[in-house]
């Protein structure tokens, strides 16, 4: 069988951890995320998602980031990849585009080539994306203690989210946008029959 490299990517609250390891279980696939899919990404993750930081330039971040993909793709995708099994990821490359490209109005081109470089060209083959009303969001992070990039407030948010929006339009052979709305199951179905016409399933 083909060794599949496929993202989930979504706002905070989006369901994607929940269906990324829904998908993972489905394909016995490697189940992994960003940030802090590897031991030095979860040292990495600590600093990135604390309150308690609250003065980390937006470069920086952006730099950080980057180092947490390098480390995943070279420990976690790649290896996987070459021994034939297929990887399914929390987040990816597109959410350093879309947090901090889009979300920290950093130059979208150049945060792109950062992250080129730092996953050596490595970037998922199918990426679902999935897409939340805005008050479906606002109920579930109301639930929540909220970490760093929860709290950045809505004006960063909303940058965020129309960041991967516009990604999933520019690039509709690799995109696949589904709808979160509904139950967990539902929402699951629709991922598989999705993925089932790119020949993935």
């Amino acid at each position: 069988m083909t060794a599949h490299y496929i993202a989930f990517e979504g706002a905070e609250g989006s369901g994607k951890s929940t269906q990324a390891a829904r998908l993972a279980e489905h394909l016995h696939a490697v189940l992994t995320r960003e940030t802090g899919g590897t031991e030095v990404g979860t040292r990495l993750r600590e600093i990135l998602h604390d309150t308690d930081v609250s003065n980390l330039a937006a470069r920086a971040e952006a730099l950080m980031t980057a180092a947490d993909r390098a480390q995943h793709i070279a420990e976690i995708v790649k290896p996987a990849l070459d021994a034939g099994r297929s990887v399914v990821s929390d987040r990816s490359v597109y959410s350093a585009i879309a947090y901090q490209g889009y979300g920290r109005e950093l130059d979208v081109d150049e945060v792109r080539r950062l992250n080129e470089w730092g996953t050596d060209g490595v970037w998922p083959e199918v990426v679902v994306f999935l897409d939340t009303p805005d008050d479906v969001i606002a109920e579930r992070m109301s639930r929540r203690n909220l970490d760093r990039f929860e709290a950045a407030g809505p004006a960063f948010h909303q940058r965020v989210i129309d960041g991967f929006r516009t990604m999933a339009a520019d690039d509709p052979d690799r995109w696949i946008t589904v709808s979160a709305v509904g139950s967990i199951d539902k929402v699951a179905t629709a991922i598989r029959d999705a993925l089932g016409g790119r020949g993935i399933l």
